[in-house]
Parts: C-alpha cells; sequence; structure tokens
C-alpha cells in the first residue's frame, strides 16, 4: 500500500515533467506555474523515493549473490552490505513516511497574533507585553514583518491584549503550535514580600485570511464608532474614530482604536474579522473530521495550559513534549528555534504514530 501510493505519485510527477516541457503549455504562463509549483512540491519525495528504489534493488542484488554465491569471503561481504542496506532502506521509509503527510494548507500564510491577559491582574497583563516582544525579535530576526493591528495598553507598561500582523516566509507553520495559555511564575513589580505569582496569558495564532476566502455580507455586521481612550481612560482623540464591528450571525465582536482614521481601523477590524472567521469555519471542519478519532496530542486549543515561564529558576517548560529549556532569558530575547523545532518534531512524531483513517 505504501509503495503502491508512492508509485501513483511518481506516476503524476513523470506527466507534470511532460507538461512542463510542452511548448502549448509553455505557452500558457498561468497553467506553466501551476504545474511547476506541483513540481517543486513534489520534488523533495519523489528524489527521495528514487533514492530508495536505487538502495532496495541494490539489497535484493545482494541478497540474490548471497543465495547463489559458493565463496566465503564474497559471502562475509554479502551479508556486510545487506546489513547496511537494510539501515538504510529502514531511514529512507522513515523519510518517506514523514514526506507523505498532509501538507498544512494554512503552513504559507501569514498570521494575526493575538496576545491577551488572563488571570493575574496588572502581572498578566505585564507578561503580554513580554511575550509580544518575545515574538516580534523573533519575527525580526527571520525578517518576517510585524504590523500591529490593536492594542489596549495598562497604565504600568503592560497590554490588556495585542493584536498583530506577522507577514513573511512560512510564519504560519513555525508559530501555529503556540497557541494556548502561557503561564509565568515571577515576583511581580507591585509585590512588596518578595512572593512568587502565578499569572496567565493566551495566545491564539491565526491564519490571514484573504479577501476572497471570507465574503462578509455588509447586512450581517454592526459597526459602532466610538471615541479612542487610552491607558487609565483618558480620551486619545477627539473625534468618533475608533470602530467596533459586531458580526451578527456568529457574535464575534472585533474592535480597533490604533488609527487617528475611522476609515483605517475599520480596514484593520475587518482584516482581524475575517482571520477569526475563517478560523472558526477551519475549527468546525476540523471537529467533523476527528469525530471518529481522538487526537494523540494538543491541538492549539486556547484552553489548554502549554507552557510555563519560571523567572526564580529562569527555565521555559513546554507541557506537550515535556521539554525544559534552562535559558528563559535568550528565549525572550526571541531565540525561539530550539523550543519550535522540538514542537515540530513531537508534532511530526504523533502524526506518524496516528492509525490511518
Amino acid at each position: 500500500m505504501f509503495i503502491e501510493r508512492l508509485q501513483i505519485i511518481a506516476d503524476k510527477f513523470q506527466g507534470l515533467e511532460a507538461h512542463l516541457s510542452d511548448p502549448e503549455i509553455i505557452k500558457d504562463q498561468e497553467r506553466y506555474q501551476q504545474y511547476a509549483r506541483e513540481h517543486a512540491e513534489l520534488a523533495p519525495l519523489i528524489q527521495t523515493f528514487r533514492h530508495y528504489q536505487q538502495v532496495r534493488q541494490e539489497l535484493e542484488s545482494n541478497q540474490t549473490l548471497l543465495k547463489e554465491e559458493s565463496d566465503e569471503d564474497i559471502k562475509a561481504l554479502a551479508r556486510e552490505e545487506i546489513q547496511q542496506l537494510k539501515t538504510q532502506l529502514s531511514g529512507l521509509e522513515e523519510e518517506l513516511r514523514v514526506l507523505l503527510l498532509p501538507k498544512d494548507p494554512n503552513d504559507a500564510r501569514n498570521i494575526l497574533l493575538e496576545i491577551r491577559a488572563g488571570t493575574g491582574g496588572e502581572e498578566a497583563a505585564l507578561f503580554v507585553a513580554d511575550l509580544f516582544r518575545m515574538y516580534s525579535r523573533y519575527a525580526e530576526n527571520k525578517g518576517w514583518k510585524v504590523e500591529v493591528l490593536s492594542h489596549s495598553p495598562t497604565g504600568m507598561g503592560g497590554l490588556k491584549e495585542i493584536i498583530a500582523l506577522i507577514a513573511g516566509q512560512q510564519v504560519y507553520s513555525r508559530l501555529k503550535y503556540e497557541s494556548g495559555v502561557h503561564r509565568v511564575q515571577r515576583v511581580p513589580v507591585t509585590e512588596s514580600q518578595g512572593r512568587i505569582h502565578t499569572s496567565a496569558v493566551t495566545v491564539a495564532i491565526l491564519p490571514e485570511a484573504e479577501d476572497v476566502e471570507v465574503q462578509i455580507n455588509p447586512e450581517e455586521i454592526r459597526v459602532d464608532v466610538f471615541r479612542s481612550s487610552g491607558p487609565g481612560g483618558q480620551s486619545v482623540n477627539t473625534t468618533d474614530s475608533a470602530v467596533r464591528i459586531t458580526h451578527i450571525p456568529t457574535g464575534l465582536v472585533v474592535s480597533c482604536q490604533d488609527e487617528k482614521s475611522q476609515h483605517k481601523n475599520k480596514a484593520k477590524a475587518l482584516k482581524v474579522l475575517r482571520s477569526r472567521l475563517l478560523d472558526l469555519k477551519q475549527r468546525e471542519q476540523q471537529q467533523k473530521i476527528a469525530q471518529d478519532r481522538k487526537s494523540q496530542v494538543g491541538t492549539g486549543d486556547r484552553s489548554e495550559r502549554i507552557r510555563t515561564y519560571n523567572f526564580p529558576q529562569g527555565r521555559v517548560t513546554d507541557h506537550r513534549p515535556g521539554l525544559t529549556l534552562y535559558r528563559l532569558e535568550g528565549m525572550l530575547a526571541g531565540d525561539l528555534d530550539e523550543l519550535l523545532d522540538a514542537l515540530y518534531s513531537y508534532h511530526r512524531t504523533a502524526l506518524l504514530n496516528q492509525p490511518e483513517a
């Protein structure tokens, strides 16, 4: 079954190569680009499969030689070669199974990052600001662009919530497992007796929705305008530039007041609303798919506690793979690759171990 599936894909790849050398298709740039994208996506799998076939052929040749050869020295060499080829074949099979895993259609998308204070009052709001700096620095290291769409500051430099668009290559692919509850253990700046407090914030990673993917019927939204306010409730603008959009069918509410222009705030709020509606639609689809089969790992549910940041011990623990790293300071400075790589491996392994539907 495994090999048959690979052979079907290899035949499709050959067909794509034929299309790409067809003069008629070369003239039609739209079709040519479509075939070129498909070809590029399949190339790593096909290269590995061809290597697998070559190693398998060598293994069969050595096994035949072992049966037919009478010279003991040659048979000893053949046995040694067979053992090496079996090990190599096993590794290639594992690699092919990984390459055959279904691709997440959102992986190449930009994201909306939403961070909100949970339990812990002002301390939780301060940690929202810390996490936003962490993701912003990571984005900077990757060459991604960060645009704040909406934020609600507090009087002490914290944030009740912040929503930002992060744009770049494979952003969702790298950050999709960050959704969930992030817990912080430290002595708050407001604590006079040096006691450690535990606070929590929620992080949501939403794939950015294209305008054509989520159509918003103007009759299904209510738009309210109001005056922007800053920390402590003081007025920021003297005009009604802030916008609140309510999506009546779902009850989703989005507010935006960062811009001085009502038009710009409305555009940003609609961008957030589209992504939340896309996220809602995709979650409903995933729930239907999972009705007959429960996932063995966390799926980024925002109610799930995923990570603890312990400041007194300088450690970060991600509770899904059970990974603890003693370099909190570096991670808050945006050095997240080791953790994100571990999460990718953990989820990939869990997918490989799931029974086939």
